[in-house]
């Protein structure tokens, strides 16, 4: 799928709960690589701040270490990059890979807004605007009830 038929793919709660299965499985593996390669990358630079260590010679003890570590990095970097690409694919973008949170492109009376899912929900039931964030995001079924419970209707969630 190419950048400007990505833009244009625009879920409903439904179709974002419906492709939800593998997101959950891409997601999960994001996560667990990321944490992975960030205490990867902790440790080597604990490792360079010992004496010796940021010797690049055949002499230093850690030179063949610290340069296998750094090549492993650097092939689960792609790894992790080649997940993101899954979920870019699929139409979603991955706003936080640490926590595992999710934007599905959808409307709302009209305008873009994210549907967001975080790593660990059973379903998409939240969203917000496309400048705010994980944190500025609301519940998508809590206006609606508002609204059934002042006007005894149901309107359109999304």
């Amino acid at each position: 799928m190419n950048a400007e038929a990505q833009r244009k793919l625009i879920f409903t709660p439904e179709e974002a709960n419906l492709r939800l299965p593998l997101i959950q499985v891409i997601v999960r593996d994001i996560v667990e690589l990321y944490q992975n390669l960030h205490d990867r990358r902790e440790r080597i630079s604990e490792i360079k701040r010992l004496p010796g260590a940021s010797a690049r010679d055949e002499d230093s003890v850690y030179s063949e270490e610290l340069l296998q570590a750094e090549l492993d990095i650097e092939n689960d970097t792609e790894q992790l990059e080649a997940y993101i690409n899954e979920l870019r694919e699929l139409g979603v973008e991955l706003e936080d890979p640490a926590l595992g949170v999710v934007n599905f492109p959808a409307l709302r009376n009209g305008k873009e807004v994210y549907l967001c899912w975080k790593s660990g929900e059973e379903d998409v039931t939240f969203w917000h605007t496309l400048d705010e964030g994980f944190s500025d995001r609301q519940l998508l079924f809590e206006e609606s009830l508002n609204h059934e419970l002042e006007n005894g209707e149901e309107p359109p969630l999304i």
